[in-house]
């Protein structure tokens, strides 16, 4: 009987460690570098004021709870949403009735301020703030037309014939920069801080149009590309055909400004044989020369 009790007790000890042990681990949580924890007790949250819901956080380290409590842990780092690729890319009609495809990164941060909102308000916070934005980024590009002094400068030096106007797939093309601005400031006024968040930034990183607008778009392209080398080509040509023709007239005028000082030469050399009265006797040398160098001669007697 005295065995049986002591085994019963050692079991009981044992029994009474492992649960103090567990109840332990029940009893803290630990919060990483570059969160937030809140806890939870029956489902409602702890408070500092309830009438303006501020919630009591834990920092970083290691912190102590009841065991019934749960620990809830938030980022309140910079977080990114992808929306790009073929299931999370954007699709938005533009202002002429264009419809285009956007690759995005949306950029945002949880407030610790506010971070009720963010946590208890929102079912799901982040398909809430991806849909948002979503919706916002479609309402500007749908109004977006690329109104700035910057951009009608270009277009007007761009542009040719005054009734020639750009679609708006070439405007968002150009002013991407213009676009990702008046995002971002739309975006920061109509987000705000009503939604636990701060909204820091949006980067466009591709536009794709429709399939038969970048079919025509690459038409034109190569069609660009094609005359562009056949002018380089014909220039190529031309230039060819102007230093062969510079070239030919230099060795005429060289050739004739030779026989211009032979025939200048050959002037003095016969004025000098006339003034010491030699002409005559040059002349019928030169005569038999020639008629000896000749294989036939006719020669011309008086009758």
């Amino acid at each position: 009987m005295f065995e049986l009790s002591s085994g019963m007790t050692m079991g009981f000890s044992f029994g009474l460690l492992i649960f103090i042990a567990y109840m332990l681990t029940k009893c803290r949580f630990e919060v990483q570098e570059g969160y937030l924890a809140v806890l939870e007790e029956f489902g409602k949250t702890e408070f500092i004021d309830e009438s303006k819901k501020q919630v009591k956080t834990y920092g970083p380290g290691l912190h102590f709870k009841k065991p019934w409590q749960t620990a809830r842990t938030v980022s309140v780092m910079e977080q990114m949403l992808e929306l790009s690729g073929a299931e999370g890319g954007t699709t938005a009609m533009a202002s002429d009735g264009t419809m285009l495809r956007f690759d995005s990164t949306v950029r945002f941060t949880p407030l610790r301020s506010q971070i009720y909102d963010y946590l208890f308000a929102l079912e799901q916070p982040i398909n809430h703030v991806k849909s948002l934005f979503v919706c916002l980024l479609r309402n500007e590009i749908a109004n977006f037309d690329g109104n700035s002094s910057v951009g009608q400068q270009e277009q007007k030096i761009a542009l040719t014939a005054p009734t020639m106007q750009p679609g708006s797939y070439a405007v968002i093309r150009r002013e991407r920069r213009l676009l990702n601005s008046s995002i971002q400031d739309f975006c920061r006024d109509q987000i705000g801080d009503r939604y636990g968040v701060k909204f820091d930034g949006v980067d466009l990183t591709d536009i794709l149009p429709p399939d038969e607008l970048a079919e025509a778009l690459n038409s034109v392209i190569n069609a660009h590309s094609e005359a562009q080398s056949l002018y380089a080509r014909m220039e190529g040509e031309c230039e060819q055909q102007i230093l062969a023709a510079q070239k030919g007239l230099g060795i005429a005028s060289a050739r004739a400004k030779a026989v211009e000082e032979e025939i200048t030469t050959m002037a003095e050399i016969l004025a000098e044989l006339q003034q010491r009265g030699t002409l005559n006797h040059y002349l019928q040398r030169r005569r038999a020369e020639v008629f000896a160098d000749a294989r036939t001669s006719y020669v011309k007697r008086p009758t």
